[in-house]
């Protein structure tokens, strides 16, 4: 008992001494970390606590209704919108939030930067069946393949990666808008999808920009070519009648990819406005001409693709009043003129007077290349322009019109490969003398934006598009059932398609 009592008594003792000690000590308070104000790059940037790297958070939620077309922001020009029947829709809508992060690090090479944007979006649904009641008395409502605007599309959400890249002592690495695309890409003025420059989509690269001072910079970049920058490359011997009546110049005839795209740009910003000079370099890889690697292959064939862009700004029809203008000309890479938004196949339909004929049709197909069974690459034409002006009522309405119009032109050996096609697979009543598969597509239009408060904008949008074919006037192809569109097996004449678009949207940034 005095020994346990003894070891208590110790205990306590020491325990006593070791808090006066403790008692006697300083005591540190902990570091309360504050989110700053980041000036160093503009407005909405903040340090993250704790480091020298600055972030800025921001993104969009917008509201679309369109009319008159089965898409988004696109004209309805084949499968089921260009049927223009009780398959398609009269109306599409949208709903998607944009969400982007910012991070800027000075270092002593220069700023580090890293940016993402991503969007969740969610479309209506869109019919994709045979136009009739099934076995089992449903009809469907199906998923179509991503890219398609919403084509045949299950009513659903989606989640897109728009900008996800790091830029370091001039390098830009990762998917961001391509060096070939103007500030204003395809929307001069407008938010349609036109034809005549590279496109808005970013693309996977490596690019590296030197900056000259008083503006003036230059880039040269190597992107990924696959969808972005490829429209198709047809094997005309693969053509089918059901594949011509949708605007396919034969059989789809990919091979792997082998070199990126290899891009350059030149441009000048000034307080007047920008002028851009860009070329890019495209490889055509084609697959094999028959169903094994035995029937051997055409060669490559590098396409180019240049284009010129001026903007125009201060001028004397009122402050913050813009002209855009972009022309384009291709020879074996047309994604840099029809780009990966727009549809690159035509199947139109509409009402005749020709005696014997069930309905007119516009059928036209875009193309990189076309070859046939033995033969190399035949590498197709193309060149457009667009333009834009926009003009500022008062700080709350502005107005623009806007216009687009491109041509694609098929070389003499290409049109025979087609022309062959079409008269034996449809019955092309004109001959070979009549057919000529080469077309220009064009678009004007006009929009209204009321903005009631700061990053609140109402827009009304009219577009108005032309499909002008080149086959011989009075022309007609006999075309078989297409029950995906509830298209007869019949007679249908050539003939050239229009259509309005009216789209409507509610968008709030932030």
């Amino acid at each position: 008992m005095k020994l346990t009592k003894s070891l208590i008594l110790g205990s306590a003792a020491m325990l006593v001494g070791a808090g006066a000690q403790a008692a006697d000590l300083p005591v540190k308070a902990k570091t309360v970390e504050y989110v700053r104000i980041c000036s160093l790059y503009g407005a909405g940037f903040y340090y993250i606590p704790g480091t020298d790297t600055c972030i800025k958070l921001g993104g969009y939620l917008r509201a679309d209704t369109v009319l008159n077309t089965h898409y988004d922001f696109d004209a309805a020009v084949n499968d089921l919108g260009g049927a223009r029947n009780r398959l398609s829709n009269y109306y599409n809508t949208l709903a998607r939030l944009g969400l982007n992060i910012d991070t800027r690090t000075a270092t002593e090479y220069g700023v580090v930067r890293t940016y993402f944007e991503g969007v969740f979006s969610w479309r209506d649904g869109a019919y994709n069946g045979a136009g009739t009641t099934a076995i089992n008395g449903s009809t469907a409502y199906n998923a179509a393949p991503a890219g398609t605007n919403g084509a045949g599309s299950a009513a659903g959400g989606s989640l897109g990666v728009y900008y996800a890249f790091i830029q370091f002592a001039g390098f830009t690495f990762g998917k961001a808008e391509s060096q070939f695309r103007t500030p204003w890409a395809e929307y001069p003025a407008n938010s349609f999808e036109l034809p005549g420059s590279g496109g808005w989509d970013p693309v996977n690269q490596v690019t590296y920009t030197g900056d000259f001072g008083q503006g003036i910079t230059a880039s040269i970049s190597a992107q990924d070519q696959v969808i972005h920058d490829t429209t198709s490359i047809r094997n005309v011997s693969g053509a089918t009648a059901a594949g011509l009546a949708s605007g396919a110049y034969g059989a789809s005839d990919f091979g792997g990819s082998r070199a990126p795209d290899l891009v350059a740009k030149v441009r000048v910003d000034q307080a007047w406005g920008l002028f851009q000079a860009s070329v890019a370099a495209h490889d055509n890889h084609a697959a094999y001409y028959g169903v094994d690697e035995t029937t051997g292959h055409p060669g490559d064939k590098w396409g180019w693709a240049g284009q010129l862009a001026l903007s125009i700004k201060n001028l004397p029809t009122g402050p913050g009043d813009t002209i855009n203008l972009t022309g384009v000309y291709t020879y074996g890479a047309s994604a840099y003129n029809f780009h990966d938004y727009m549809s690159r196949t035509y199947a139109m339909y509409g009402g005749t007077g020709a005696a014997g004929a069930y309905q007119s049709v516009g059928i036209a197909g875009v193309s990189d290349s076309v070859f046939v069974a033995g033969s190399g690459q035949e590498l197709t034409t193309t060149y457009g322009f667009n333009a834009g002006y926009t003009h500022n009522w008062d700080p709350h309405w502005n107005s623009s019109i806007f216009g687009a119009w491109a041509a694609v032109r098929y070389n003499g050996t290409a049109k025979g490969y087609i022309c062959g096609a079409f008269v034996a697979s449809v019955a092309l009543s004109s001959g070979i003398a009549g057919c000529n598969p080469d077309f220009n597509y064009a678009v004007v239009g006009a929009k209204t934006t009321w903005t009631p408060v700061k990053n609140l904008a109402f827009t009304a949008e009219l577009a108005y598009q032309m499909l002008d074919q080149k086959y011989a006037s009075g022309s007609t192809v006999t075309l078989p059932l297409q029950s995906n569109i509830a298209k007869p097996g019949a007679v249908y004449e050539l003939k050239d398609q229009n259509s309005l678009v009216l789209l409507l949207r509610a968008q709030r940034n932030f």
